[in-house]
């Protein structure tokens, strides 16, 4: 809740006019408490997961050929049914881990110092903090998703998320509550490093599901503007990851690929592209027509 009383008090404490950002977050969240703008993160986590991948599921319903030759692994569909009971299962998990979570979690975000008040953060600001954030939570998710991998790792936790083996947009939070409850680690580290604004903090956990969402949305989209983010994985990335399943000791990668070349669990994938390539080159040259679907090209890369 903001110290002032009305947008005059407001700018004879910060010397100047208002800003028409801030005037509206005044107006906004003046009399709010700073519990209830945090909890602001559930409602856009529920907006977030129920429509972000509808786009997706539409996609993948009706099949166009314009997009359908997008499609990382072709030959995999999922019937409207099998979307909705993954969609069905994220929801059960949302209302009785990740909200809950969130509601108990205020503390600590008042803890690390996140605040509501004015003046609000220069665009600048917002840009250098969020880009900590994924760095910090980039790393961290590396080495814990490598741990998740591991034999326990992967047995009684993480093969929950890799049911699915063609991801799906609805399928980026679908995980083992305690994998939720790990992973929340992470995406907390890098706003307790550095803490911003509020407005920071809610666009920070919106673009990292949403980012999630695109990686394992199933299409590698020409046009998908993350394509000029520097070291950035992607759709194409993640679903080789996928499709290799509880083998893969590649592309462990959340958001960048930095780790995973430095550490040498990028080979695998670095070597199917290869292999891609060459099957292109193949059929382009008039070799024979061997399907050229993804899984074709990955079917002796399990073992790496």
């Amino acid at each position: 809740m903001l110290p002032y009383s009305t947008l005059d008090e407001a700018s004879a404490a910060l010397g100047r006019n208002l800003t028409v950002a801030e005037t509206l977050w005044f107006n906004y969240s003046a009399k709010k408490s700073d519990y209830y703008l945090f909890c602001h993160n559930i409602l856009f986590l529920f907006l977030i997961f129920s429509v972000v991948p509808l786009p997706l599921f539409f996609t993948s319903l009706w099949r166009s050929a314009g997009l359908d030759k997008y499609k990382i692994q072709p030959k995999v569909k999922l019937s409207p049914s099998e979307e909705f009971k993954c969609y069905k299962d994220v929801m059960f998990m949302f209302f009785f881990v990740v909200g809950p979570l969130q509601l108990v979690s205020y503390p600590s975000i008042k803890m690390i110092g996140i605040r509501t008040g004015l003046p609000l953060p220069s665009g600048w600001e917002i840009f250098l903090q969020l880009l900590v954030y994924f760095m910090v939570e980039d790393y961290t998710n590396y080495w814990i998703h490598r741990f998740l991998h591991g034999k326990w790792g992967y047995e009684k936790i993480h093969k929950v998320h890799h049911e699915y083996t063609a991801p799906i947009g609805f399928a980026a939070p679908y995980a083992h509550w305690a994998e939720i409850l790990i992973l929340g680690i992470p995406s907390f580290l890098g706003p307790a490093m550095v803490p911003g604004h509020m407005i920071t903090f809610w666009l920070w956990i919106a673009l990292r599901q949403i980012e999630a969402i695109e990686t394992h949305s199933g299409y590698n989209f020409p046009w998908t503007p993350t394509k000029y983010i520097p070291f950035y994985g992607g759709a194409d990335y993640h679903d080789y990851h996928h499709y290799v399943g509880g083998q893969s000791q590649s592309n462990f990668a959340s958001v960048f690929t930095y780790c995973d070349f430095i550490y040498g669990t990028d080979k695998g994938y670095r070597f199917q592209k290869k292999l891609l390539r060459k099957l292109k080159e193949g059929v382009e040259n008039g070799g024979e027509q061997n399907g050229g679907s993804y899984h074709i090209a990955t079917q002796d890369l399990k073992s790496d």
